[in-house]
C-alpha cells in the first residue's frame, strides 16, 4: 500500500495487483472521468499518479456494482429463456426493428440493453401468431415475415430448403417463367416452432 503525505493512496500499480485490473482499464476510466466520476488524482508518489485509496475504493464499488434495474424490465438473455428463443433469434428481429416494429429499450445501462417485459411480450406474441386463419394461404414475403427471416433468406428456403421447411400448398404461374408459391400458415407456424 502506497502512502502519500501520511494517507493510504493507490497508483495504478497497486489497484492492478488489488483488483486485477489491467493498465488500459484503469488508464481509459481515469481519461474518461469528466464522464464516469473517477476521482482526480491525489499527487504522485515517484513518478506515478496516486488517488486516494477511500475515495477510489468507494468509486470503483460503485461503478462496478450490478445496475439497479426497475421493475418489470428484462434483458435480451432474459427474453430468450422465458420465451424459448435463441440470442441469434433476438439479435435478428432487434436488427430487422425498422421492419417488424420491435420495442425500444426501456432502460439501458453501459451496453446492456433492457426491454419493458411486459410490452415486448405483447410485441413478440403479435408478431408470432399474426392475424388470420391457420389454413389462410400465405405468400414467400408473408411467410418470411412470420418468421422473421430477410426476403431474401425466404427466397433461397424456397429454391434450396432447410430441413423441415414446407412444401408449398399451392404453386401459380406468373409471367417470365417465374413462380408465385403460396404457404398453409399452418406450416409456416409449424415450421417456426420446430426451429425454436
Amino acid at each position: 500500500m502506497s502512502t502519500l503525505d501520511g494517507r493510504r493512496v493507490h497508483t495504478r500499480a497497486d489497484l492492478m495487483e488489488r483488483y486485477g485490473l489491467g493498465r488500459s482499464t484503469l488508464e481509459k476510466w481515469y481519461r474518461e472521468r469528466a464522464a464516469n466520476g473517477h476521482p482526480e488524482a491525489a499527487g504522485t508518489v515517484g513518478s506515478q499518479l496516486a488517488w486516494d485509496a477511500e475515495a477510489w475504493d468507494r468509486w470503483h464499488a460503485g461503478h462496478t456494482a450490478p445496475p439497479a434495474v426497475p421493475e418489470g424490465l428484462a434483458t435480451r438473455d432474459e427474453l430468450a429463456e422465458r420465451h424459448g428463443l435463441s440470442r441469434h433469434r433476438l439479435k435478428q428481429l432487434w436488427a430487422d426493428r425498422a421492419a417488424n416494429g420491435h420495442p425500444e429499450p426501456a432502460h439501458r445501462h453501459g451496453k446492456a440493453l433492457y426491454w419493458d417485459e411486459a410490452a415486448w411480450t405483447a410485441w413478440y406474441a403479435a408478431l408470432a401468431e399474426p392475424a388470420g386463419s391457420p389454413g389462410d394461404l400465405v405468400t414467400l414475403a408473408e411467410a418470411a415475415r412470420i418468421l422473421g427471416l430477410a426476403q431474401s433468406s425466404a427466397t433461397v428456403y424456397a429454391k434450396r430448403p432447410p430441413a423441415g421447411w414446407p412444401a408449398p400448398a399451392r404453386e401459380e404461374p406468373l409471367g417470365g417463367g417465374r413462380v408465385r408459391r403460396l404457404y398453409r400458415r399452418a406450416d409456416i407456424l409449424a415450421y417456426q416452432e420446430q426451429t425454436r
